[in-house]
């Protein structure tokens, strides 16, 4: 500890020291047992009780932030003083909070103690004798406790600085302890934000492993699948809203993850809605969240599928069934990322990417005026058409072995044979619940397979073979009406499919609808 600039002279200044030692232990005593938000009115009284009995006309306490800074100062001032107020209301100066910075005591008894740019700066001005005490807590200042007069001092006596030094420890501790509450609260907030944050994730995810039984890998060479994952690993690393369009049960869940995971965002949580499961007077609290009181029974917050998904993306599955209603408030957040919670006025900013899935013909909806055309193009900014399984026949194979090794070992069951009467005819069905009822089938077949050999159940429909008259429809059927009907304006465009005055327009079809229903319908230019 330092002690700076003090005059040997003696001094005039009667002390009082039993009257410091007693009030010592009266600020220590009430510092102690007020709530750390009634600290900061308190000091105010202090000083006066410190100031009185010393003959001073002002006290400040300033307190220090990380690295010296000032971040408060408390003052007293003797009103009944005339000119006391010369020091009130402004910092001591500069010299003297750096010494005080330092864990040095600082004591002004006579004009000569002042550094020789002060005594210029404050030449022909009053004098005024000041003590200052640094307070040291945890090995660093917090704050000094600095007294003035006008009166000129002989000196200032240790017995004196001693017990001043003791009563700054006092408010010094008790300044630190105001300081580690808010500390603490701060604390409290940031955890019960991540406490909420992670309960809404364990939730969300114990929901997702509930309901979780899709594939854990895209299975297939054929072409319909290959140009799937050629636009999917093309929109993969964007953040491009993508609408997946397909039948049920091509896939379009798993398509959705292997889009996340290659995307930039993989990192974060990939959120999945189905639009179609929910109840109409449920869906707006799933996507938003509501607050306490929203409704009845929302006897608590509830984060939405939005929140959840920030920073990641959001999968709206069979999107074609959300209720109009919620149209324009998906459209708000898909333009500018913005949504209030049900019950709530307060606006809440999301960065998601969105990805769509619906087996509904959306441009059908859109015409009929089920479904918005902003929203439909919002979503659709990249389409990717799932193939149906009947237009990939010869991916079956391929996927009959893989559920025979991902249900085999559940089942109990080592299937090493699939005769090729019965791949024949898997691969003949129409699959109209595509690659979910195949796998629905094999795992049906597994259970009756007693052996190796893998037997299809007796519940499975065995195709029948075409006649001829299956062969050639009558000309009055609706296949062979569509198939005239799209050859003709195909002809009339110039089997133009994209373009100026293209077929797809005439029809109102997408394009890449109108280039499936030609394969479907085996439409190709001679």
């Amino acid at each position: 500890m330092t002690v700076v600039a003090f005059s040997p002279a003696a001094s005039g200044h009667e002390l009082e020291l039993p009257q410091f030692e007693r009030l010592a232990a009266t600020l220590s005593s009430r510092f102690a047992r007020l709530h750390v938000e009634d600290v900061a009115p308190a000091i105010a009284g202090a000083l006066e009780q410190i100031g009185r009995p010393l003959g001073v006309e002002v006290c400040n306490l300033v307190e220090f932030a990380d690295g010296g800074a000032i971040s408060a100062v408390h003052t007293w001032r003797d009103d009944a003083v005339p000119g006391s107020g010369v020091k009130a209301g402004t910092p001591p100066p500069r010299w003297m909070l750096d010494r005080l910075a330092r864990n040095e005591v600082v004591g002004v008894a006579r004009p000569g103690d002042l550094p020789a740019e002060e005594r210029q700066a404050t030449s022909g001005q009053p004098f005024w004798s000041a003590l200052g005490v640094p307070v040291l807590v945890a090995e660093q200042v917090i704050c000094g406790l600095i007294v003035w007069t006008r009166h000129v001092q002989g000196h200032w006596p240790d017995p004196l600085i001693e017990r001043v030094r003791l009563i700054a420890e006092i408010l010094g501790v008790a300044l630190q302890r105001c300081r580690h509450a808010t500390a603490l609260r701060v604390s409290l907030a940031t955890i019960e934000r991540l406490n909420s944050a992670l309960t809404a994730d364990n939730v969300y995810l114990q929901e997702e492993i509930k309901t979780y039984h899709d594939f854990d890998a895209i299975v297939g060479e054929s072409a319909t699948l290959r140009l799937a994952l050629t636009r999917l690993g093309q929109v993969a690393p964007m953040n491009s809203s993508v609408l997946l369009l397909g039948e049920t049960g091509t896939g379009k869940e798993l398509f959705a993850r292997a889009l996340h995971d290659r995307s930039r965002r993989g990192g974060r949580a990939l959120v999945r809605v189905n639009c179609a499961s929910l109840p109409p007077t449920l869906v707006e609290s799933e996507l938003f969240g509501h607050e306490k009181g929203a409704f009845t029974g929302a006897v608590s917050m509830r984060q939405g599928r939005f929140e959840l998904a920030d920073g990641g993306t959001i999968f709206l599955d069979e999107i074609g069934d959300l209720q109009p209603e919620l149209q324009a408030k998906l459209l708000r957040v898909l333009q500018e990322g913005e949504f209030e919670r049900v019950g709530s006025s307060r606006t809440k900013k999301v960065d998601v990417r969105i990805i769509a899935a619906t087996h509904r013909d959306l441009e059908a909806d859109v015409a009929s005026g089920r479904f918005r055309a902003d929203l439909f193009y919002r979503l659709s900014v990249f389409p990717i058409h799932l193939p149906a399984l009947r237009d990939r026949r010869e991916d079956i194979p391929h996927l009959v072995w893989f559920f025979i090794h991902r249900h085999q070992r559940d089942l109990g069951r080592r299937i090493a044979k699939v005769p090729q009467a019965v791949m024949q005819s898997l691969q003949q069905h129409a699959w109209p619940g595509n690659v979910r009822e195949l796998e629905n089938v094999i795992e049906r077949a597994m259970i009756r397979s007693s052996g190796e050999t893998l037997q299809l159940d007796d519940t499975y429909e065995q195709p029948r073979t075409p006649t001829a008259e299956a062969v050639q429809p009558s000309d009055e059927s609706l296949e062979a009406v569509q198939r005239a009907h799209i050859e003709n304006v195909l002809n009339d465009c110039g089997w133009r499919i994209n373009g100026a005055n293209n077929a797809a327009a005439r029809l109102q079809l997408h394009p890449n609808t109108l280039r499936f229903r030609m394969k479907k319908l085996g439409i190709a230019r001679v």
